[in-house]
């Protein structure tokens, strides 16, 4: 028969790992230190101990070694994903490790607008601190605009090859849905005279008015008398800052439409969805011809007597502004 005093120390010992266990499980589902919502990131590879020794640095939790202790209990200690996260002030380490073992990554997003050229493109992924590694400037055109989510931490070159995946992908479904009879034969082709629609208007309901005129100069065998392919050779699709010399409208390249008769060799931005679909489907008209018509959309004419007339209008316009 078991003495008093056993039977005091069994109880004694009994009551030490019950206390012992409520702490061990009350540890992992009890209050957190951290005092306000804070953002924390898990690089990519990291291992369950790395990730714990940021997070008790960071003052998420108390112990690193606890919470990994408890991870591997309770949670299984695998699944933990890379990006950043949104931790709440005072969180339990059960929902730290719920948290961070979720799809509740938080996603940022990079916009390229229509008509941004490429080397913008480049220029706005490298400013993006939250992304990673290098990356080089991408083709002329390759690029759909749009917004793209990313997360922190993603290499700008993956980031890259989605944005130039989503033209590939758009291209192709609007080649498919082409109209008939059209001036542009190849996929490319399109893509190019897209570009030169997307920096001649900035008015969206002008889009296939502007790529019916040019589809009637290339199959006249007119010069497109496009401005901006004068001036993409000079910067790179940025904006020129300042009037167009005579000297580079004479000038003979692969882009200038005032010295060349067809398209340029290749395009002059990136093109938006609906400057594509507007060559892929431009509108029947007889207009050769347009101007700017002080709206920020143009006038356009059949004739060469009729853009005569446009144009005056138009200095008149600028006579009237002090421009001229």
């Amino acid at each position: 028969m078991m003495s008093r005093r056993n039977w005091i120390l069994v109880a004694a010992i009994g009551l030490a790992a019950v206390i012992s266990l409520w702490s061990f499980v009350g540890g992992w589902y009890g209050s957190g230190p951290l005092a306000k919502d804070q953002h924390f990131i898990v690089p990519g590879g990291a291992s369950l101990a790395a990730v714990a020794q940021r997070l008790e640095d960071k003052g998420v939790i108390r112990s690193a070694s606890g919470f990994e202790l408890r991870a591997r209990v309770f949670g299984g200690g695998s699944g933990i994903k890379a990006g950043e996260f949104a931790i709440p002030a005072h969180a339990s380490p059960s929902r730290v490790l719920a948290i961070l073992s979720s799809d509740e990554v938080i996603r940022r997003f990079v916009t390229v607008p229509e008509g941004m050229p490429s080397i913008m493109v480049y220029e706005r992924l490298k400013a993006q601190d939250q992304l990673s590694g290098e990356v080089a400037s991408p083709d002329e055109g390759s690029v759909l605009p749009d917004s793209y989510a990313f997360e922190t931490g993603e290499p700008r070159e993956a980031v890259l090859r989605r944005m130039q995946a989503a033209m590939t992908r758009t291209l192709k479904e609007l080649w498919e849905k082409r109209a008939p009879g059209l001036v542009v034969k190849t996929p490319e082709q399109a893509l190019v005279l897209a570009s030169i629609v997307e920096k001649e208007t900035g008015k969206p309901s002008e889009r296939r008015m502007v790529a019916g005129l040019y589809s009637n100069r290339l199959k006249q065998g007119m010069m497109l008398q496009a401005d901006p392919t004068i001036i993409y050779p000079i910067t790179k699709g940025k904006a020129l800052g300042r009037r167009i010399l005579q000297s580079e409208i004479q000038a003979v390249n692969d882009y200038n439409t005032y010295t060349m008769v067809g398209l340029p060799k290749h395009p002059i931005t990136n093109p938006g969805r609906e400057s594509i679909a507007a060559v892929l489907n431009p509108a029947k008209t007889d207009a050769l011809y347009m101007v700017a018509d002080g709206t920020g959309g143009h006038a356009f004419a059949d004739t060469l007597a009729q853009h005569n007339a446009n144009v005056k209008k138009w200095f008149a316009i600028r006579r009237e502004r002090g421009e001229i």
